[in-house]
């Protein structure tokens, strides 16, 4: 049962009930990358206090969004089908509240999960489809993703690995994706650190995922 009902019927409000406390869809967003230990979530979400943490997997339970399950002798967290049915949700609340991100504050980090999504929102297929078979290896931070993209395909996962182009960014990518700031202004200036393969294909990069400011 959710922490907090608005006493109408109506199938918005029944969904905020179920999803809409805090912290709560931030959880379906990593869950969305993939299955996660209780440990990965509060990693994933270092601003969380556990008891929080704690009380939303237990509401995303009973709700049916998530379910526990064993997995290599642990227990994880994973989203149900219906749980799932929520990607959609969760990506066009990516695309509107990038419209409102601006300038990242200097306490704001990208985590992998949030990154993994993010390219999910800003893919667009349709481009891709028309650009050869791309693979991107990409540092945030400490965390490294390997994006592979062939046609309208999109793979993203955690690690290195063989890639066309490796770069490190920041919260800055955000100005690439948005075409705020072109590619390679974005390498001069620093936003953008290539470490290995042609820099030039972070103009292929650019057209394969982007987003409206």
């Amino acid at each position: 049962m959710a922490a907090r009902e608005y006493g109408q019927y109506c199938g918005i409000t029944r969904a905020l009930e179920l999803v809409g406390e805090r912290w709560a869809l931030l959880i379906v967003r990593d869950l969305l990358v993939g299955p996660r230990r209780y440990g990965e979530l509060a990693a994933g979400l270092p601003r969380i206090p556990s008891n929080i943490l704690a009380a939303r997997l237990k509401e995303l339970q009973a709700a049916g969004v998530i379910r526990r399950v064993p997995h290599s002798r642990v227990v994880v967290y994973e989203l149900t089908p219906y749980g799932r049915e929520l990607e959609p949700v969760v990506l066009a609340l990516g695309v509107w509240g990038f419209k409102a991100m601006g300038d990242p504050r200097q306490e704001q980090i990208i985590t992998p999960d949030s990154m993994t999504i993010s390219l999910r929102t800003a893919f667009r297929p349709q481009v891709a489809a028309d650009l050869p078979a791309t693979a991107y290896a990409a540092r945030f931070g400490p965390a490294g993703l390997l994006i592979r993209v062939d046609g309208p395909t999109l793979d993203v996962t955690r690690g290195d690995g063989p890639a066309d182009l490796a770069f490190a960014a920041g919260p800055g990518i955000r100005r690439i994706i948005s075409g705020e700031l072109a590619p390679d202004r974005a390498i001069a200036t620093g936003v953008i650190e290539v470490l290995r393969g042609r820099g030039d294909l972070l103009d292929r990069f650019a057209s394969t995922f982007h987003l409206a400011a």
